[in-house]
């Protein structure tokens, strides 16, 4: 039984994958849909924290599993994808969370590595799993809902960190593309965009969080604070539901008022 009353009935009983679950935003959205009562396949590189997560999902009463794997690697997200749709027979709901950053780089010291480092995770992954996310929901009877995790980096940037906010701009577009694409199939495609968030990432923004780095990043948001990882799972469970039945190819900002300045 989920631990709070379903906050998104219309959830319950349906599968979703999480790319990226293993921590963070990707796990926060993981439990919210299991709180749900959705079916939760997760993804991720690290095989004890996906365990971890997914054993967290199954207290909750439903089905979990974890699928270790490189989201770079079109065969495992196939399988994962396979998975995901065996548990029920549909795949009703995609959150594309796995993605990497890349420390502070002048354009004039990138590399290609760091591109090919970045662009793949965050824009192939994304890709390849809609590619597959898309199939598997082809036909569905109530359409579908893919979530991707941009950026407000996506949108705007900062200087040093051009090859992240590439990465960024790049999954908008093929989030726009794609929602086009199958408009009329009943899946819609939506992005969600958060600002500085509590988490690991924010560690190594921060280099271990230390005061002066912290300090600037909390001034950017003229909310006062950072985001934390549920406040950014709330807004993938909305477009997720019927009550976001007509938004589709919209980038949701969740950055407490950053890219408002």
């Amino acid at each position: 039984m989920a631990t709070t009353a379903p906050i998104f009935p219309d959830l319950a009983g349906k599968v979703a994958l999480v790319t990226g679950g293993t921590s963070g935003i990707g796990r926060h959205a993981a439990l919210a849909l299991a709180d749900a009562g959705a079916h939760v396949v997760i993804t991720g590189r690290r095989e004890k924290e996906g365990q971890a997560v997914a054993a967290e999902i199954a207290r909750r009463g439903v089905e979990s599993l974890f699928v270790q794997g490189e989201i770079t690697d079109e065969k495992h997200v196939a399988d994962a994808v396979a998975q995901a749709k065996a548990l029920t027979g549909t795949l009703s709901f995609a959150f594309n969370n796995a993605g990497v950053e890349l420390a502070n780089v002048p354009t004039t010291e990138a590399t290609s590595e760091q591109y090919h480092k970045v662009m793949d995770v965050n824009v192939l992954g994304v890709l390849l799993s809609m590619k597959h996310q898309l199939r598997a929901m082809a036909g569905n009877a109530g359409g579908g809902s893919i979530v991707n995790n941009a950026s407000i980096a996506g949108s705007i940037a900062m200087g040093g960190v051009g090859i992240y906010a590439a990465s960024k701009h790049a999954v908008l577009g093929l989030t726009k593309a794609a929602a086009l694409e199958v408009s009329k199939s009943g899946v819609r495609i939506n992005a969600v965009s958060p600002g500085g968030i509590d988490s690991e990432m924010l560690d190594r923004f921060t280099g271990g969080r230390q005061q002066a780095a912290l300090d600037w990043m909390t001034s950017m948001h003229p909310i006062g604070r950072v985001g934390k990882p549920e406040e950014i799972a709330k807004a993938v469970m909305f477009l997720f539901s019927s009550a976001s039945s007509f938004v589709t190819g919209h980038d949701l900002k969740v950055d407490g008022g950053f890219t408002a300045q």
